[in-house]
């Protein structure tokens, strides 16, 4: 089988995933259906300052998926495209929540089919009743104390809430010394 035909029914989500959410798992399960084969690719980014380590996020979301068959997780610092050229991948899946996002994300898939261009990005809208959920006004949210149960699975409530009170100790016994 030569590495093109291996690829047809293999995608990958790539994204930070800081924290995964609601959101990424209704793309994720409605791509299930066109593909039998997706990696959730946590991503490098130029995030300054992000909540979770990039494999915290890997084994986060691993944990949230192990029931999930045909999905596997796995941490990428490079290009996507190389990612995608290495592991005989034939499409990338994008979330899409708002018009907002559009720009940005036709132009990095416009930027991918230059640098791979045997790779298709499929473009997923959202849930109407997610739309608004992302990762950083989730971090937000939980920041100031707001109840983000509803948004994402219940391993990464958990994880946020722990880290978040991990954090706030840190930095009260930091403001009494």
């Amino acid at each position: 089988m030569s590495p093109q035909s291996s690829a047809t029914r293999r995608a990958i989500y790539p994204g930070s995933f800081d924290p995964l959410t609601n959101g990424h798992l209704d793309i994720l399960d409605r791509s299930l259906a066109i593909f039998p084969e997706i990696t959730i690719v946590v991503a490098g980014t130029g995030q300054k300052n992000p909540f979770f380590t990039p494999e915290e996020r890997v084994e986060l979301i691993r944990s949230v998926v192990k029931d999930r068959p045909g999905v596997t997780v796995d941490r990428w610092p490079g290009l996507i495209m190389d990612y995608a050229k290495e592991n005989h991948v034939s499409a990338v899946i994008r979330g899409l929540r708002a018009a907002s996002d559009f720009e940005y994300e036709f132009m990095m898939a416009s930027m991918n089919k230059q640098l791979n261009p045997d790779v298709e990005t499929l473009f997923m809208m959202t849930a109407q009743h997610l739309y608004f959920v992302s990762s950083s006004m989730i971090m937000e949210l939980a920041r100031y104390g707001g109840d983000i149960s509803g948004y994402v699975p219940k391993e990464v409530l958990g994880a946020v809430l722990g880290k978040r009170d991990q954090l706030a100790a840190a930095s009260s016994l930091k403001a009494r010394k």
